[in-house]
């Protein structure tokens, strides 16, 4: 009874990140808030920009509701607008509004630094989780060379990824360019973000589809010394047993729209 439900939470993870991710339409609505804010406070003042930024936010939140969104993008999504709000209330400074994104950003970045320092690239663990690979048993994914380096490319891709977005957003907060700070944070967002999952698609496919199969036959003959193909691990390299994991190393998150 337990694998059916490990095999349940599997799947709501996955559709959890589906709908996280959001598509084009999702990023476009989640830049509303602070390009009004920007708007507002360049015409009225910092306190207008704030009641204009949150009362945006409740719509915003309203509107993925409506969509069918899960309710905690929805309250996260608010809930970022209101801390921003009120960091930028709190300063005195329109800047300020966009302080919790630069934070965010560098935080990220920082997590996936210390994943790859601990040989554990925070991709592979992920991935690993939502699909398997399929290794001999006893086999860990950290331990097949070809897999932890595909991981460690994908994650160092994230990494600089996150470190660009709080660096380029960093310098714009430190010359108080409002205007370009909504600005980077819609083309910095999913646009440079489908391209670092493209990439980490196409590698960690590329290394999957590498892993080689092994014959599946009961190991109760002469040569069936080396159970489990473990001694097949030379050089980084694994063997594997056959799973009903997709042949090219597809992680099975299907179609879907940051």
């Amino acid at each position: 009874m337990a694998e059916p439900h490990h095999d349940s939470i599997r799947e709501q993870t996955r559709q959890q990140l589906l709908s996280s991710f959001g598509g084009w339409s999702g990023t476009i609505v989640a830049a509303i808030p602070p390009i009004v804010f920007v708007a507002v406070n360049a015409g009225r003042g910092l306190r207008a920009g704030i009641i204009a930024a949150v009362a945006a936010g409740v719509i915003v939140a309203i509107y993925r509701l409506i969509r069918r969104q899960p309710v905690q993008q929805a309250v996260m999504g608010l809930f970022s607008v209101v801390v921003a709000a009120a960091i930028a209330g709190r300063t005195g400074q329109a800047r300020g509004f966009f302080l919790l994104g630069i934070a965010a950003a560098v935080v990220y970045a920082v997590v996936f630094a210390i994943s790859m320092l601990m040989r554990r690239p925070l991709v592979g663990v992920f991935w690993e989780y939502l699909e398997p690979s399929p290794l001999a048993q006893g086999t860990r994914w950290h331990q097949v060379r070809i897999l932890r380096r595909a991981y460690d490319l994908a994650s160092g891709a994230a990494l600089l990824m996150f470190a660009a977005r709080g660096a380029v957003q960093l310098r714009l907060f430190q010359d108080n360019r409002t205007g370009w700070l909504a600005a980077t944070k819609l083309i910095m967002g999913f646009p440079l973000y489908i391209v670092v999952v493209a990439f980490g698609f196409w590698i960690v496919r590329r290394a999957r589809a590498q892993l080689e199969p092994i014959d599946d036959e009961p190991a109760d003959g002469p040569d069936s010394e080396d159970p489990a193909g473990t001694a097949s691990m030379r050089d980084g390299s694994v063997r594997s047993g056959r799973t009903d994991a997709a042949p090219d190393g597809r992680l099975g998150l299907g179609q879907g729209d940051e």
